[in-house]
């Protein structure tokens, strides 16, 4: 866990990998939770038996959104930004998905600060994000976080 209490300690880290979060393990019981609050019940999330005898992957899968949705949780993991009055996130920028993400994988947010900005008083702070799958090469996705702190 990185620890930042100013715009010049997170500078310090730009062009840098930050770290990495701990390994999170998706399963059915968190697919349906969140296929019940975006309504979106697609069978190759929700119905395991016709996902496991029909479906391309043989099992159920992540929504891609739902593995975007833990960014804030697996960032929280990686850095601990103090001495701010408030966080925003702010976009999400070029994002990719490499491949689907099947339940109970597990998967590790891996953070680099991209970029940081002073923005008169508001710091604007951009990071490649990906998202690894445990045992495999091809991440779920990579793509840019776009985050504003008010130190």
């Amino acid at each position: 866990m990185v620890i930042v209490n100013s715009f010049a300690e997170y500078q310090a880290f730009e062009g840098k990998e930050i770290g990495v979060s701990q390994w999170h393990t998706i399963d059915q019981a968190q697919i349906n939770k969140f296929a019940d609050a975006t309504l979106d019940h697609q069978w190759i999330h929700c119905d395991e038996e016709k996902a496991k005898n029909e479906g391309p992957f043989k099992s159920t899968i992540a929504h891609g959104y739902l593995t975007l949705s833990l960014i804030p949780y697996l960032w929280k993991q990686i850095a601990d930004i103090r001495n701010v009055k408030m966080e925003i996130n702010y976009g999400i920028e070029q994002f990719k998905f490499g491949q689907a993400v099947l339940v109970n994988d597990e998967v590790q947010l891996s953070a680099k600060l991209k970029s940081i900005v002073d923005l008169r008083g508001v710091t604007k702070v951009v990071i490649a994000a990906t998202l690894n799958i445990k045992g495999k090469t091809k991440p779920a996705y990579t793509g840019d976080v776009v985050f504003l702190y008010h130190f």
